[in-house]
């Protein structure tokens, strides 16, 4: 709050990341048998896998989801397994996990692309399974894969987050609305909402006030 009443602090936003449960792992056998035989002849054609969850299963090692910000690795593990039986080592570029006492990580590849370490985080399921969830530095990108030489989803194929707005109430509409539009203005480099309405206030301000100088305003 500056001398003159004039208050530009920009409240805060906080969102949950979205767990993963068992039903990601369930298999699609509600999908219609039209759409499985047009889901393989795309495959023949193209040798790509038709994403489920906008994402897709390593045989024997994980399934994967994501959305435009965030990937979610879910590894399937022993019965009553702990967060210190485990191993789980993630860098920008490269992802390694697996059980303590085995000699082979299960995972241990290079990424397909580049995450933020610290925004991304681990955890232990039920006692059977690991999720890591990985934070993608490009926001505005669709992976193929989680790691390189992984088979590959067609990505043309995803469905964007706005297609599910649909199912929101109104409210909470708003608000994802609101968060993706941020997400990518932050991506691009460009003001968020709430910095609009900020800039749009400070105008308001200076027209009510022209006697003041604000040459030297600074946003926060």
């Amino acid at each position: 709050m500056g001398d003159d009443g004039f208050d530009v602090s920009s409240p805060s936003i906080s969102a949950s990341v979205p767990s993963t449960d068992d039903h990601d792992m369930e298999s699609t056998e509600d999908i219609p048998q039209k759409q499985n035989d047009e889901d393989e002849k795309e495959q023949e054609e193209d040798g790509s896998l038709a994403p489920v969850g906008n994402g897709g299963a390593v045989e024997g090692k994980y399934v994967w989801t994501q959305t435009l910000s965030e990937l979610n690795v879910v590894i399937p593990l022993p019965q009553n397994t702990k967060g210190r039986d485990l191993t789980v080592i993630m860098k920008k570029d490269h992802l390694k996990a697996g059980l303590r006492n085995s000699s082979e990580p299960i995972v241990d590849a290079p990424l397909t692309h580049s995450i933020i370490c610290d925004d991304s985080f681990w955890t232990v399921e039920d006692g059977n399974r690991l999720v890591i969830n990985l934070q993608k530095l490009n926001q505005m990108q669709w992976w193929d894969s989680v790691c390189k030489g992984d088979p590959k989803i067609d990505v043309t194929k995803v469905q964007p987050e706005n297609s599910k707005l649909d199912d929101l109430d109104g409210e909470t509409r708003q608000t994802v609305e609101k968060m993706m539009f941020d997400q990518r203005q932050k991506a691009l480099g460009l003001p968020t909402s709430d910095d609009q309405k900020k800039m749009e206030a400070l105008e308001r301000f200076k027209k009510a006030h022209p006697e003041l100088d604000f040459s030297n305003a600074k946003m926060s």
